[in-house]
């Protein structure tokens, strides 16, 4: 991706929470140059990956298949500094654009229209690493039953769905409704380990460098004392 598209990508992401009263931690608004003088008190940010995450999944067409999220709060489950057993994100879907088909091999967690257009999660169990065509398990806003396989559950602004680990789930928008804010709360999160896409993709882009960052990614960090 060009730096030029993740900025405006974020500044996008910035006016759907504001619009949608939703308010974020001061280190998603941090400058890269305030960020040189941040030292180890804030190694938590630095060590969970919170912050800024765009990526297009290796693909090259962020508008079709792509997603933009804010890891907000984290635990660790390399590194027992850090006691959270929970986590939080903010994503974005832009109308049009789709997150592709995976599932979380030990995440358990709630996806939730925060707010914009209405959302559409496909849902398959999984079975050996393919999509079983079994029917499947819904779990949402207290309500419990079963779906075909590759039924696409519409969540409308406040309404949520769990997904369990080995539930195969991907991301689209309802025509027409706008882009979607979502949240998402669950266990501990590792995009590193804990991710296995129904087709092989990318998770971080390669970026070209065609204008200074606005934010820096959660994979952008400087280290502790690199301004010294």
């Amino acid at each position: 991706m060009k730096r030029s598209e993740i900025n405006k990508v974020i500044k996008h992401m910035e006016k759907l929470i504001s619009d949608n009263g939703f308010h974020l931690p001061p280190f998603c608004s941090w400058t890269p140059g305030e960020w040189q003088n941040k030292g180890a008190e804030y190694d938590e940010i630095r060590d969970n990956m919170l912050g800024w995450d765009i990526t297009d999944f290796g693909q090259g067409d962020y508008d079709k298949l792509g997603f933009a999220l804010i890891t907000l709060r984290n635990g660790n489950q390399h590194n027992s500094k850090y006691k959270k057993v929970y986590a939080e994100k903010l994503l974005m879907l832009n109308e049009g654009q789709h997150s592709p088909m995976h599932f979380h091999w030990t995440k358990s967690e709630d996806i939730i229209n925060r707010g914009g257009g209405t959302l559409i999660i496909h849902v398959y169990n999984d079975k050996d690493g393919a999509l079983d065509d079994s029917d499947v398990l819904v779990n949402s806003d207290g309500r419990s039953y079963y779906v075909k396989a590759g039924t696409g559950v519409e969540l409308k602004p406040g309404e949520s769905i769990t997904i369990w680990p080995h539930q195969y789930h991907d991301f689209d928008t309802v025509p027409g409704t706008g882009d979607v804010l979502i949240g998402e709360v669950s266990m501990c999160n590792d995009d590193n380990t804990d991710n296995r896409f129904y087709e092989e993709l990318g998770r971080f882009p390669e970026i070209e460098e065609d204008e200074a960052p606005y934010r820096l990614l959660c994979n952008e960090y400087p280290k502790t004392g690199s301004a010294e």
